[in-house]
């Protein structure tokens, strides 16, 4: 039996010093389970972010290896939490068992991929100019270059993952990775998960003896404000709606030491179907793409919400194709009934459109605590007239549906687009041959932090290669990731040394190079010692 007692984790100790409790609910039929939380105080969120500001010098220095132990042992507790806390987050989600185990399983194992970074050693980004006393004009000093991390990381879960882009996902995963203490505020969607999660941390912390503070964790509705503009955050990761992430990133720069925001908010995810593959299977890609939109109760951050082709018979057929496979997707429950809302407050935006210019192809009128899967077609010169409507997120299981008369009125469909976490490109061999084709891809590129070939965009890779971000709106800084290795340059900051004894410079950039890291030194690749 799990034991939740719902208080803030807060330097190593509990805390419950408000008097606002909130009541964890079954997604699914709307009823209390038996857990309650605290809400935290503005005292209670100070106190967490100075717990992780008091355990940041001592947490940074340790070793990389250290912090990888750390990471693994996180990956084991995870691991080990069995059948009891698979059931609490479907009650809380209304996800099925098997998609909890699965994202369980990710969890960790982006915990132990972290891990292997800081083994690697290239997240460093070691540089190293020798002196060069004899130089003319002038000569030049040693200069020694390295990265730290930044400093107390403030996280806000995400209602959609509730294990890998929550307490323990990814944000924390890179954040923990480079050296900074976090402060999770977890979702009010899922907070008996969200203290499971944030005890196996605990634990691991405890078996590895990381300080006091490393991780912490507050609950409530109307904390974040105050996590955001406390001065001892440095840094925040943020995953939820377009209002949410823009509101956090206003806070943020407002403050007397602006901090940058990492918020992964609002992607409609373009998927444009090329001529050639119309023809060969268009009946094939309608199918596949209703698995996509409905999948998951269209509850991904890449869920495919506009699909475009050029007019053509193909064309047509594929939209009688795909209207029927929508119209025969079943209802699904939504995560929370807050979820269900925003959705059905969406649908009934496009259903309300005025003038012909939105069509409602398939789905059955909202009703119930269930999702209905809806299509709609919608006239390019909404897209190309700069109206907002189509660029609007509706999270869950709908998409929209453009015809283009040809290749040009495409490009400049494209080019309306606000920028994307993905964009997709359904083909054939000869649809891509030809300097239309690269027109099309490099224009692409300025939108979308991922392009897709002849694959669905639901799907994300945790690995080396991986980019889950993209430009405004889809993420507020389009040079970072939140899924992927790469995800730890966010948390990090060059430090620069000049003329330095080797006995004080860092392991990185002493001259016997004792962790056997790659270095650039004098312009050039190299993992052996200076001198």
């Amino acid at each position: 039996m799990l034991h939740i007692i719902g208080h803030q984790y807060i330097g190593g100790q509990r805390s419950a010093s408000g008097n606002i409790r909130i009541q964890s609910t079954d997604a699914s039929t709307g009823q209390a389970l038996p857990y309650q939380f605290s809400q935290a105080t503005e005292a209670e969120v100070s106190a967490a972010a100075e717990a992780a500001a008091t355990a940041y010098p001592a947490f940074r220095q340790l070793s990389a290896a250290r912090r990888a132990e750390f990471l693994d042992a996180i990956a084991n507790e995870i691991d080990a939490l069995g059948d009891d806390f698979v059931a609490v987050v479907t009650q809380e989600t209304a996800l099925p068992a098997a998609r909890i185990q699965g994202e369980r399983g990710r969890t960790s194992n982006q915990m132990r991929l972290f891990a292997q970074v800081l083994r690697r050693g290239d997240f460093y980004g070691a540089r190293i100019d020798l002196a060069l006393p004899d130089r003319k004009p002038m000569p030049r000093v040693d200069l020694r270059q390295y990265r730290i991390g930044v400093g107390p990381v403030a996280v806000f879960g995400a209602s959609n993952f509730p294990l890998a882009f929550s307490t323990a996902g990814g944000d924390t995963a890179a954040a923990l990775a480079a050296g900074c203490p976090v402060v999770f505020k977890a979702h009010s969607g899922h907070m008996a998960t969200a203290e499971c999660v944030a005890d196996a941390i605990i634990r691991a912390a405890e078996k590895t003896n990381m300080p006091a503070g490393v991780f912490n964790m507050v609950y409530g509705n109307g904390v974040g404000e105050a996590l955001v503009k406390h001065p001892a955050i440095q840094a925040v990761g943020f995953t939820g709606s377009l209002k949410g992430g823009r509101a956090l990133c206003d806070m943020a720069a407002a403050r007397p030491q602006p901090i940058p925001v990492f918020a992964e908010m609002s992607s409609i995810n373009p998927v444009i179907l090329l001529p050639e593959a119309l023809k060969k299977r268009g009946v094939q890609i309608a199918t596949e793409l209703a698995g996509s939109v409905t999948m998951g109760c269209g509850q991904f951050c890449t869920n495919p919400g506009l699909i475009i082709g050029q007019r053509s018979d193909a064309f047509s057929a594929f939209v009688r194709a795909f209207t029927e496979a929508m119209a025969a997707q079943a209802p699904q429950t939504m995560l929370n009934a807050g979820t269900l809302r925003s959705y059905t407050g969406g649908v009934s935006h496009l259903l309300a459109h005025p003038g012909p210019g939105v069509r409602h192809l398939a789905g059955k009128a909202q009703e119930g605590n269930q999702a209905q899967p809806q299509l709609f077609q919608a006239d390019v010169s909404l897209l190309l007239d700069d109206d907002h409507l189509l660029q609007e997120e509706v999270f869950g299981p709908t998409t929209i549906i453009i015809e283009v008369e040809d290749a040009k009125q495409l490009m400049a469909a494209l080019s309306a687009l606000q920028g994307q976490l993905t964009a997709t490109l359904i083909s054939e061999p000869a649809d891509l041959e030809g300097s239309a084709a690269a027109a099309l891809v490099s224009l692409l590129e300025q939108k979308a932090g991922r392009l897709l070939i002849n694959g669905y965009p639901t799907g994300v890779e945790v690995c080396d290669a991986m980019v889950h971000g993209g430009p405004y709106p889809a993420t507020s800084d389009a040079r970072g990731t939140s899924v992927g290795t790469l995800a730890i340059d966010r948390f990090l900051r060059p430090v620069c040394y000049q003329n330095y004894p080797d006995a004080l410079l860092p392991e990185a950039l002493k001259n016997a190079n004792p962790l056997g890291i790659r270095r650039l030194v004098n312009g050039e690749s190299s993992d052996s010692a200076i001198g």
